[in-house]
């Protein structure tokens, strides 16, 4: 058998030396290069952009290290105990019980290691729920499938909904090849934007369903729970733009449901401000102004595709047995009220969109259904008229909550 053995590796030897070569120069090049590839090829956690991220990734080096030194001595001694305590060599197995001394030991010893590890990670969960002293406030509310922010301290508000490139693009039979869209299904029409060097607290809550905000340059992550307030700050070090998901598995379209934080310096934050109440002011007006019918289809169907198509489908069709077809649909082709109650109030798995449109996208979207999809009605509803039964609405109970 070892003449055989022999016999093959002369006979391969060509190979062998070939692989060898191949293998010791995978190795260097994985060594020497990943420092280099760092940003595109890495094996740890990110450090993030905050002091919180930070912290964190220094806890989870400082946990890391502490298992490797303790695996470096019990695998160390198990393997020099098996190679120079063998039968070959004429050792013999002790046989001994309940010695004091070992007991104590490895009861001790685990206990100094706990204690190591769990006064740092306390001090670190202390300070990430310290939400005292913080500057601003902003709220965040999951809804199947956006995110809601409210600057609580200037009154701006919005939604923010996966941008319509991704949306399209991730549509059944779309022909669009997602690797041209630029951060495919990372991308949101409307981000969060953050002023630098500012601690901010964050207050979450939920409309529907549990949801999980994530943006892991920030270091943590809070789930939003229907009726329930959780709280988070962060400051964010460096302007730049952070991303991330939602990371609870909140319903179909889950994995549709980005996160974008754009950080910018102070002077900057505050121009945004003041643009946003701009174009607040612009909304309400455009609200009371008489719109035409023509003009309404046409910004109803934008609304449509970001709001509608993932369940009702592009083409009205729906889905047999889940989503009801928006075409030839009794709601839709009847009583214009009726189908607007149902729309803003919600029904089953149908949210309540009352809250989530502005009075000029929900009438564009009414009007668009009735008038599009194969559906031919002919009549149309003004946003001025939605902005009354909006302001009829009862108020959010997340609102009571916070207060």
């Amino acid at each position: 058998k070892k003449y055989n053995a022999y016999k093959f590796i002369i006979k391969n030897r060509g190979f062998f030396v070939i692989k060898t070569k191949q293998l010791f120069a995978a190795l260097t090049l994985m060594v020497t290069g990943l420092s280099s590839a760092h940003a595109d090829y890495t094996l740890n956690l990110m450090e993030g952009a905050t002091e919180l991220s930070r912290d964190v990734y220094g806890l989870h080096m400082w946990v890391f290290w502490i298992c490797v030194v303790i695996g470096i001595i019990v695998f160390g001694a198990m393997f020099y105990s098996i190679y120079y305590h063998r039968k070959s060599m004429g050792h013999k197995a002790e046989q001994f019980h309940e010695s004091t001394t070992i007991e104590i030991l490895w009861t001790i010893i685990p206990t100094v290691i706990l204690v190591a590890m769990a006064i740092p990670a306390t001090k670190l969960m202390l300070k990430m729920d310290n939400v005292q002293e913080s500057e601003m406030s902003i709220k965040v509310t999951g809804w199947q499938w956006k995110w809601e922010y409210e600057y609580m301290d200037n009154g701006i508000h919005f939604f923010s909904t996966l941008d319509e490139a991704s949306n399209k693009a991730r549509q059944k039979d779309s022909g669009i090849d997602p690797r041209s869209v630029p951060h495919y299904l990372l991308n949101v029409d409307k981000p969060l934007v953050v002023p630098v060097n500012t601690k901010i607290r964050f207050l979450f809550t939920a409309a529907d369903v549990i949801h999980s905000w994530w943006v892991p340059d920030l270091g943590w992550k809070k789930d939003t729970i229907p009726g329930f307030i959780n709280e988070a700050w962060t400051s964010v070090e460096k302007a730049g733009t952070y991303r991330g998901q939602c990371t609870e598995l909140c319903g179909k379209d889950h994995g549709f449901m980005p996160i974008v934080v754009i950080a910018m310096e102070k002077e900057d934050y505050q121009e945004w401000v003041m643009e946003q109440k701009g174009l607040a002011l612009e909304e309400a007006s455009a609200a009371t102004k008489e719109w035409t019918a023509d003009e309404l289809i046409a910004k109803g169907e934008t609304v449509y595709t970001n709001n509608c198509s993932s369940c009702h489908m592009g083409d009205g069709a729906g889905m047999a047995g889940t989503f009801p077809a928006i075409t030839a649909s009794s709601v839709v082709t009847g009583d214009i009220d009726a189908q607007v109650e149902l729309m803003m109030n919600g029904k089953g798995m149908m949210p309540a969109f009352g809250q989530m449109l502005s009075a000029v996208d929900f009438a564009a979207v009414s009007t668009f259904i009735r008038n599009g999809l194969g559906n031919e009605v002919g009549d149309s509803i003004q946003p001025s008229a939605i902005q009354a039964k909006q302001s009829a609405l009862p108020e959010d109970e997340g609102e009571d909550d916070d207060e």
